[in-house]
């Protein structure tokens, strides 16, 4: 009996031991590597306003920034929350310091309220940025052209 208990201690002891070393290991080995960009899109703006237009006016804004980071930006997609917004934008790389823009068209033969977004993808560490346009389009009351009769 002292033989199996003495046994079963040397055996818990090799168990503990061999844990403790293979729970020592260096800090580097535990650490998963992730790169981080640090390229950053800074926006002057990330809202347009076009206040109260007419139907058909012009529905066209643009949004520009600049990379505030240290790596080229890349703009990678720009997605509208409906059909009637169409985004486009720089699609070459922003280096350091550099500026683009997003310009966006409404369509603005759509009468009512504006209330729309659009979302911007891109390498930098702040992505995605989403940029909003708002307004409220009235319909243009249709004019009609009276003849004038000459009387002579």
């Amino acid at each position: 009996m002292k033989k199996t208990l003495s046994m079963i201690s040397i055996l818990m002891l090799f168990c503990l031991f061999a844990v403790k070393i293979n729970a020592q290991t260096t800090p580097d080995q535990n650490k998963t590597t992730t790169t981080v960009s640090t390229a950053e899109i800074t926006f002057d703006a990330l809202e347009h306003d076009y206040g109260t237009i007419n139907k058909g006016a012009d529905g066209n804004c643009e949004f520009t920034f600049k990379n505030t980071g240290k790596e080229p930006l890349l703009i990678t997609d720009c997605k509208a929350s409906c059909g009637c917004t169409i985004p486009s934008w720089t699609k070459e790389p922003i280096l350091p310091g550099k500026k683009g823009s997003i310009h966006v068209k409404y369509n603005t033969e759509r009468i009512g309220g504006i209330d729309k977004s659009v979302t911007v993808t891109s390498n930098a560490k702040n992505s995605p940025v989403v940029l909003h346009i708002k307004g409220n389009i009235l319909d243009v009351p249709q004019t009609t052209v009276t003849p004038t009769i000459d009387k002579k």
